[in-house]
């Protein structure tokens, strides 16, 4: 059964490019991220839903 993702593709890897991860991402893909960065761009991605809700742009 395939797994549908919340965030997008394009969101994941703008936060990776913020986080200087970006570079792992485009060259060895996701599976080559660290836990820890991955945990740091599902945070910011947490803070930017925030921050939209609050806005109330969602």
């Amino acid at each position: 059964m395939a797994r549908k993702s919340i965030m997008s593709e394009q969101l994941k890897y703008e936060i990776a490019k913020e986080l200087g991860v970006d570079q792992i991402v485009s060259t060895q893909g996701w599976g080559a991220v660290s836990s820890r960065d991955c945990g740091n761009i599902v945070t910011k991605a947490i803070e930017r839903a925030e921050r939209s809700l609050a806005n109330g742009n969602l």
